[in-house]
């Protein structure tokens, strides 16, 4: 599994998380195929008791949250790291639709979402 970018477990214990095959199962796709999405920036995973494990949240029901990777993007692109952008992601934000970053993403607010991504490039 080198090679693949893993963020420190920072989410609160009650994140409900799905390992790789968990995570290929629910996108209709190969483990192979959730491991290329971690490297491609596609999605966030961390490592719990020797495991990769992939926040639900950032699964809909038609797969991947609309947003999450151009937002994952304009982050890295900004210098933060995957453990940086995980805590983001889940950070309160009550002037955010659902409460945080990952929960307006899944309620189609990915423009808001995006904007103050990029805005705290600057």
């Amino acid at each position: 599994m080198s090679g693949l970018p893993i963020a420190d477990d920072v989410l609160d214990a009650d994140v409900d998380v799905l390992s790789v095959q968990e995570t290929a199962n629910a996108l209709g796709v190969s483990a192979n195929k959730v491991r290329q999405m971690l490297r491609d920036g596609d999605l966030i995973a961390v490592r719990r008791k020797g495991d990769l494990f992939v926040p639900s949240a950032f699964l809909v029901k038609d797969g991947i949250a609309k947003g999450l990777k151009g937002t994952i993007t304009v982050l890295l692109d900004s210098g933060f790291t995957q453990t940086e952008m995980l805590r983001w992601l889940f950070a309160d934000d009550e002037s955010l639709p659902g409460g945080n970053p990952i929960n307006a993403l899944r309620t189609s607010h990915h423009t808001e979402v995006k904007r103050r991504a990029q805005a705290m490039a600057f």
